[in-house]
């Protein structure tokens, strides 16, 4: 699927121009170097990127303390597992390297889809905080007791999970003039694609149609777009590198239906719309 998807993707997403994104430079008043980040067009909703819990439930041991004891394990003893019954393989998605970044895939079939709104109702914590938005120092009583369960995979940061993309892509097109042949173009910050050029803004052109194969661009190294929009400019998302929501900016319809949405969890922030 990847060979297949990876082609598809770089047949159908050229690169496009840098200028593509003037606009987005003049509506946001930013340099777009985590994403622009638009106001509400003129309605707003957040996509919390996905959690997933093992089913063993959350465990005491923080991923921090598990980490430490994994490579202290693996230095020291043939056998790498930690708590009885928990595969490092179902904690890190490189056994082998446990720093390796997330592929965005669903951790496997011992996972189940955690919300964030069910994670509050645990921690007492509000799912954002009023006046802060979705990032790191969301769910603070984790970190006070001393970082996430290893049982439970946090958000990923500055990228969508696959099946979120997927869904928001099914979205889109429902809610788009020219459904799945609406033009659309993809912004990418420097940050995701090695920091080393600042000048020249990457963008990729293409329909909304093939957007699902974004996901396995082979020159995108598994990054969702920063910015992704609908060359009518009716709706504008913003993934923010150093966020774990996307922004979705458009009609009230479309807003509407994220929040209704059974399969993504989406919320309104009004303090930040």
């Amino acid at each position: 699927m990847y060979e297949t998807s990876a082609a598809l993707a770089a047949a159908r997403w050229p690169l496009a121009a840098s200028a593509e994104t003037d606009w987005l430079r003049e509506l946001t008043a930013g340099d777009g170097l985590t994403g622009f980040m638009p106001p509400a067009l003129p309605d707003a909703a957040w996509v919390l990127h996905a959690m997933y819990q093992h089913e063993l439930g959350p465990l005491d041991m923080s991923y921090a303390e598990y980490l430490r004891a994994f490579l202290n394990r693996t230095s020291t003893s043939t056998s790498p597992e930690i708590i009885p019954g928990l595969d490092p393989a179902d904690v890190f998605a490189d056994p082998s390297d446990p720093f390796a970044k997330s592929t965005g895939e669903h951790p496997g079939p011992r996972h189940r889809r955690l919300r964030w709104a069910e994670l509050a109702l645990r921690t007492g914590d509000p799912v954002v905080a009023e006046g802060r938005l979705p990032d790191h120092r969301c769910f603070p009583s984790l970190r006070d007791a001393g970082g996430w369960p290893v049982g439970i995979t946090g958000p990923s940061e500055g990228s969508l999970d696959r099946s979120d993309w997927n869904r928001l892509v099914e979205i889109l097109i429902e809610h788009s003039p020219q459904g799945a042949d609406s033009r659309c173009l993809a912004y990418y910050t420097p940050l995701g694609q090695g920091a080393e050029d600042f000048d020249n803004l990457h963008v990729r052109a293409g329909r909304l149609a093939d957007a699902k194969a974004l996901y396995d661009h082979p020159d995108e190294d598994a990054w969702t777009p920063s910015n992704f929009w609908a060359h009518d400019r009716s709706w504008v998302l913003c993934t923010d590198y150093d966020l774990r929501a996307t922004k979705v900016a458009g009609p009230p319809p479309l807003v509407e239906a994220l929040l209704g949405d059974s399969e993504i969890e989406a919320v309104r922030l009004p303090w930040a719309a």
